[in-house]
């Protein structure tokens, strides 16, 4: 069955800095189906945006929420907010199941998970953070929410324990804290790089007022920079459907001069606001329309105006796949991201198997030549942040089609 594997080819991988040929076996790079869990249908959905109410300040064992996984000696924590309300607590038990599939597809893991829950809350976060270092945890894997990431970390820094976590906010990164997970600076970094490759130079951005639209407005006047092209308009909306077209209307106003718009949301607005676009004489087929992994939703797809949008997003193939075995096992669907916890376990695993005592050293995870996944290549950058490998999409009517593929490797030492 499908583990972990490394990106080779390079000097570095040769050389034994990342995992064996052994485990080389999963390539396929992922897309977002907003079918399978409207939870977290695309990329960038966050978990911190999640609903996860209750005062629980303590983990809470639910039956079954706190068993361990596998029975090996090298101790992992998985910290999760299985007992959370809403959405946050359905992430976790699909998340949970993701990790336990991993190890049962790696053949022979000397692992054990240690499951804790931290009811989403930081509070919870750090109790159970000290529970899994206690009883001998040399990583820990999860949390999800951004706060109980910074809670982890303050525990597992003063143990020189490394984590693992999956919040969508690169604010809480750390040396020794990566964040396996999308963040919206990788979408913007492709689909920037993808436009200035097909001669576009002049842009402008639609953006929601919110957290969200505050990073990838920083990524956007980055990366348009770094390429040495020009940012002609940023506007932000609120939800309120009349200020939202008010902004794409000035938008429209400035667009004499601008070859792409970046539309950052999710299907919920983008098509309100081409709509807006439209009835300021906004072309797509005059101006380039570009999206995040947001756009990666059957509802995109089915929007008039938006038809040859531009998107950056995992590749389809490898999540298809994932999903079918995983309905196999558990008689449902998986959310999009469960993979995030599947490649973190496989990853573990995969180190155990290949890398001795220095498995989870700095070196190792911080490889430059990155890994290969469900979800395509990723690595981790010394700062806690992650870096991934995405495609370029375009919205047609029967689904969106690949115009620019996902790599399948990085330069080590970039």
């Amino acid at each position: 069955m499908p583990e972990l594997s490394p990106v080779v080819g390079s000097k570095e991988s040769v050389k034994g800095n990342v995992l064996t040929r052994a485990v080389r076996r999963v390539r396929a790079a992922l897309s977002i189906s907003a079918a399978l869990f409207a939870l977290a249908a695309c990329t960038n959905t966050s978990f911190d945006q999640m609903n996860a109410s209750g005062p629980v300040a303590q983990p809470v064992e639910q039956p079954g929420a706190g068993a361990n996984i596998g029975a090996g000696q090298i101790r992992v924590g998985l910290i999760l907010p299985l007992s959370a309300q809403g959405n946050a607590g359905i992430a976790a038990t699909s998340m949970k199941n993701a990790a336990e599939m991993a190890l049962n597809e790696f053949k022979d893991p000397n692992i054990q998970l240690l499951v804790k829950d931290d009811a989403g809350t930081p509070q919870g976060a750090q109790l159970a953070a000290q529970q899994a270092i206690d009883e001998g945890a040399e990583l820990i894997v999860g949390p999800l929410f951004a706060q109980s990431v910074s809670a982890v970390g303050g525990v597992a820094r003063g143990r020189n324990i490394p984590v693992i976590a999956f919040s969508t906010d690169a604010s809480v990164a750390a040396r020794g804290v990566y964040l396996l997970s999308f963040l919206p600076e990788s979408d913007v970094r492709r689909i920037v790089e993808f436009a200035g490759s097909r001669g576009k130079r002049s842009y402008a951005a639609l953006l929601p007022d919110n957290a969200y639209g505050g990073v990838v407005e920083a990524a956007f006047q980055q990366e348009v920079a770094r390429r040495g092209g020009r940012v002609a308009a940023i506007e932000k909306y609120p939800s309120d459907p009349a200020r939202m077209a008010e902004a794409a209307r000035r938008v429209a106003a400035a667009a004499g001069g601008i070859d792409s718009i970046l539309i950052a949301d999710g299907a919920d607005a983008v098509p309100q606001v081409v709509q807006a676009l439209n009835a300021g004489g906004v072309s797509s087929k005059r101006v380039q329309l570009l999206g995040t992994g947001l756009w990666d939703d059957p509802r995109i797809m089915q929007t008039p105006g938006l038809e040859g949008g531009w998107f950056a997003a995992p590749e389809s193939a490898g999540f298809r796949s994932f999903a079918g075995r995983y309905r196999a096992r558990y008689g449902n669907d998986p959310v999009r991201t469960a993979t995030l916890a599947y490649d973190a376990v496989a990853l573990v695993a995969a180190l155990v198997k290949t890398q001795g005592a220095q498995r989870f050293s700095e070196q190792i995870l911080t490889n430059s030549s990155g890994f290969a996944g469900i979800d395509g290549i990723f690595r981790f950058r010394a700062d806690g942040t992650s870096e991934r490998g995405l495609a370029v999409m375009q919205v047609a009517p029967g689904g969106a089609r690949p115009v620019s593929p996902a790599p399948k490797s990085f330069t080590p030492g970039t």
